[in-house]
């Protein structure tokens, strides 16, 4: 007992131990453990992954105190750094015009693996050159920046994570950039506006994009297999799309057959309904399993083909969930293309899930959800949800539901009836 007494159990622990400990904690703490004894002082002083934010200035409440806290401690903190620095993290909702360039330059020459750097919001910041210097970078992430690639930039060739949020940077460059990536595998870009954005990624497989869009074209994606698309309408887009006469849809999804989850929100359907003619077999998407799409509208028949375009091109699908956008009133549109696009032995041999949410009961609607039912041999169960605006018909809705011919003996209809 006194031999286990004298012993120093924090003291004697592994240095990897150590690593994992000071990791863990709040780097304002981490540094607090040079009190324990002469062993942890200073051990803070080689850590590898470095994470800033207003946590380094906790016994702070005004704005103006917590900038120059955190700025204070950040530059005295990489002054006193000793070794390589695999990730660089800086957080701050306080933090304007800091010395962003100087800390860039410090982690430039330590072997930095991982970049993230996200100011308060609208506190933008212009990336300096030496951030493209970065070769060894496999994870950069940047919120409110100004990027411009030196002309003599030649990309981040380990680079496997991207993620750009509210940035400036010339189109062409934008393209460039992802395109220098050859090992890039996750990519996400959000409040782009106005975009004509070719994406050429051999080895992307995860793909998140946010804006206003006039044109995304997946080149050279071929191993992708999870893409979520949120797009923003304005007139001049719309304007673009009207006149437009390619096949959104070819160049979308014309190239990913290794697809398992595609997400689509608000226009995203639209997106892919302009030039669709059928004029090109699409190929089939054998592995693509898990669908979302938001906001179709079931009164835009170009839509209603594009979706079961899609549909009927995954032989494996088994979950499936879409949103509605239409509003009840809409005129009686011709469903005789119904059987020109449909054939009547199709099966959907693994859907088992359906979620339909703000239905209005239009005809395109109501016979796209017959045309689940009837050709699903294996579904459990199909959810429904009228929409908000939908009261007095109901009860038709769900009339019409209960007598639709089901091909699966255990499918049970979920009608979720929600007071206004």
């Amino acid at each position: 007992m006194e031999k286990d007494s004298d012993c120093d159990l924090i003291s004697d622990l592994p240095e990897s131990i150590i690593e994992t400990i000071l990791t863990k904690l709040p780097i304002r703490d981490a540094v607090r453990t040079s009190v324990i004894s002469t062993r942890w002082r200073y051990r803070w002083a080689s850590m590898t992954h470095l994470v800033f934010d207003d946590r380094s200035a906790t016994d702070y409440t005004d704005p103006n105190t917590v900038r120059d806290r955190v700025e204070n401690f950040v530059t005295k903190f990489l002054l006193l750094h000793n070794g390589p620095i695999h990730k660089f993290s800086i957080c701050s909702s306080h933090l304007g015009a800091c010395p962003i360039d100087q800390w860039l330059l410090f982690i430039s020459r330590k072997d930095v693996k991982e970049v993230v750097i996200e100011l308060g919001e609208d506190e933008w910041f212009r990336a300096p050159s030496c951030l493209f210097s970065c070769k060894n970078l496999t994870g950069l992430e940047l919120v409110y920046c100004e990027l411009n690639p030196p002309p003599n930039f030649k990309g981040f060739p380990w680079l496997k994570n991207l993620n750009l949020h509210q940035i400036a940077i010339p189109p062409d460059d934008i393209e460039c950039l992802i395109s220098s990536c050859p090992l890039l595998e996750n990519l996400s870009m959000s409040y782009f506006d106005g975009v004509e954005l070719t994406i050429r990624a051999p080895n992307l497989k995860y793909l998140v994009l946010e804006g206003e869009f006039k044109d995304i074209c997946l080149a050279n994606t071929p191993r992708l297999v999870n893409v979520s698309v949120l797009m923003y309408m304005t007139d001049h887009i719309a304007n673009h799309f009207e006149q437009s006469s390619s096949c959104n849809f070819d160049k979308f999804l014309g190239g990913v057959p290794k697809l398992e989850r595609l997400t689509g929100h608000l226009y995203f359907t639209k997106f892919l309904s302009i030039g669709n003619r059928n004029e090109r077999r699409p190929m089939t998407y054998h592995q693509l399993k898990f669908i979302e799409l938001y906001q179709v509208s079931f009164e835009d028949i170009n839509e209603v083909l594009v979706v079961l375009k899609l549909i009927v091109n995954c032989p494996n699908l088994k979950s499936l969930q879409i949103s509605g956008s239409t509003s009840a009133g809409a005129r009686d549109p011709d469903l005789q293309f119904w059987d020109k696009n449909i054939s009547e032995d199709f099966t959907l041999h693994e859907l088992k899930t359906v979620k339909l949410t703000d239905v209005s009961g239009v005809p395109l609607e109501m016979r796209f959800i017959k045309f689940l039912l009837e050709h699903s041999p294996v579904l459990e169960e199909m959810t429904v949800t009228p929409s908000s605006y939908v009261t007095e018909g109901r009860l038709s809705m769900l009339i019409d539901l209960v007598s639709f011919r089901r091909a699966s003996p255990q499918a049970s209809i979920v009608f979720v009836h929600k007071s206004i």
